[in-house]
């Protein structure tokens, strides 16, 4: 358990620039010409969306990253991340473009006096990528199996991509890893004595026993490990046919990048697709099958999926709640998760791994058919 200094530390690692501090930076760091800035949601970075007066050529929008006090200690990291997501530009994918600062540098280190200390934070700029949030609109299951491919194909990229600093992405205790949901046991206390805590411990002791086992049979990669439902925009076009189809238009926030393995991509990406749908356990067959397209799994890889995607619920609804504790005004956007989260959870848990992959597998399969469920 934190004891009250460790939660106050890290909550004292979130930037807190106001609009106009961040609009300086935008002016000072990057040469920007500010005509506005607005907050936008985020974990425990800062963002803003930042609109530049326009000028002959160039974007007029942008997006100023402003890391934590822990990420910033890292800028190795925050490199490789910028030199992954123009990489991946290049090679095709709807990422945003990594602009440079007045020294050239796509990130910059900027001193903050707060009175007791100083604080140092990273800061960046990306060009905004245009497109809605797939939670924002009901997900068909083409839009899911193409999702499933996305993911797939990112992994299978970056396997080309090559970076001095590569190393800083093992991360060996990073939380958000699903290697490391052991690591949830000293957050359990924020859940109370309840079902949902039953649950996550139950989880937790088949990963130790079922998952931590088989590891070194899983092929390894770099995960963007977050593809979550509002970190993937989609944009709308009609159909011959006169009906909305959606495509991919954006892929953001690359911060929670480490060392995995597919199989951990494909689970992430399964759970947060399942969060809005109204019907959750049918997703991940339709992602599967779009993942499969790419990069089909192995049978160890197979078998340790339905325990992968109850883990990445865990994470996400454990560390939903402690974060709620340590920054209460931003619960809202904690809590998204937990809206749905635990009620999926639940019913995985309550309908067994057996029914579920029953499930899942039949409609992967109903694609190599070409008729999908």
């Amino acid at each position: 358990m934190s004891s009250g200094n460790d939660q106050q530390s890290e909550a004292l690692s979130k930037p807190t620039f106001s609009e106009e501090q961040a609009s300086a930076l935008a002016e000072s760091v990057f040469g920007l010409k500010v005509a506005k800035v607005q907050p936008l949601p985020s974990y425990d970075d800062q963002n803003f969306h930042v609109y530049a007066s326009k000028t002959k050529d160039g974007p007029t929008e942008y997006v100023l990253k402003i890391s934590n006090t822990k990420a910033s200690k890292n800028p190795d990291r925050i490199e490789v991340q910028n030199d992954i997501i123009m990489f991946l530009k290049a090679a095709g994918f709807p990422t945003s473009s990594v602009c440079r600062a007045k020294g050239d540098n796509t990130a910059s280190l900027v001193s903050v006096d707060s009175g007791s200390e100083i604080r140092s934070y990273l800061v960046r700029l990306l060009t905004y990528l245009p497109g809605r949030p797939i939670a924002e609109i009901p997900i068909s299951p083409q839009l899911l199996y193409e999702i499933g491919k996305l993911a797939a194909k990112l992994d299978k990229t970056l396997q080309k991509f090559h970076h001095p600093k590569l190393s800083s992405l093992h991360r060996k205790n990073f939380i958000w890893n699903l290697k490391n949901v052991p690591l949830l046991e000293k957050y359990l206390y924020v859940l109370g004595q309840n079902r949902n805590r039953e649950i996550v411990e139950h989880v937790i002791h088949l990963f130790k026993e079922e998952v931590m086992t088989k590891l070194s049979h899983f092929r390894e990669c770099i995960n963007h490990g977050d593809l979550n439902d509002h970190n993937i925009l989609i944009e709308s076009s009609k159909s011959a046919s006169g009906n909305a189809e959606y495509q991919v238009s954006g892929i953001l926030d690359f911060d929670d990048m480490s060392y995995g393995y597919y199989v951990f991509e494909l689970a992430i990406t399964i759970m947060y697709m399942m969060i809005e749908s109204k019907n959750p356990i049918q997703v991940g067959g339709h992602v599967l099958a779009g993942f499969e397209s790419i990069t089909p799994l192995t049978a160890v890889e197979k078998g340790a999926l339905f325990l992968l995607v109850c883990s990445r619920f865990c994470q996400s609804l454990v560390m939903a709640a402690y974060s709620c504790q340590l920054y209460p005004e931003n619960k809202d956007y904690f809590m998204v998760t937990a809206k749905t989260g635990w009620k999926h959870l639940q019913q995985m848990f309550d309908m067994g791994q057996k029914a579920v992959e029953e499930i899942w597998f039949e409609t992967a399969k109903s694609y190599e058919s070409g008729i999908s469920m």
